[in-house]
This record gives C-alpha cells, structure tokens and sequence, in this order.
C-alpha cells in the first residue's frame, strides 16, 4: 500500500525527492505514514482534506482487495 501513497503523493508534490513512506503493523491494521516538505503540505491535504481523503479513499479500495485493514497518516 505504501506505493500507492507514494506514487500518488510524488505526483502531487513540487518536491518528490522530500516525500518519505513508512509501513508499520500493529494487531493486523497496517498503518502508512506519509511525510512531505512542509511547503508541499497543503497539496496533499488539499481545500478542507479533500486530497487526503481521496488517497486514504484509494488505499481503502485497493486494502479490501487484499483484505487489509489500512490507515493513511500524514505527518508533519
């Protein structure tokens, strides 16, 4: 799942080379942090969360498949 955020947040970023994914698992949810440059941060939440929505929303579909529980975190 954490190619996915990544891919997605790459993308969205003027700095990709900042973007860092982490994976951790705790009692079967597997949990994605995302972190960006801080100047980059407001394009990966988006107007009132929507961007970040739309990636837990993509990862939400893509984790039934595998049936994964999946949580997005994005970190400062």
């Amino acid at each position: 799942m954490g190619e996915i955020v990544e891919f997605i947040a790459k993308s969205l970023v003027d700095n990709p080379d900042d973007v860092s994914v982490k994976e951790s698992e705790d009692g079967g949810t597997f949990t994605v942090e995302l972190r960006v440059n801080n100047e980059d941060m407001g394009k990966v939440i988006g107007k009132q969360g929507r961007i970040a929505k739309a990636i837990r929303t993509i990862v939400k579909a893509a984790s039934i498949k595998e049936n994964k529980r999946v949580e997005v975190e994005i970190v400062d």
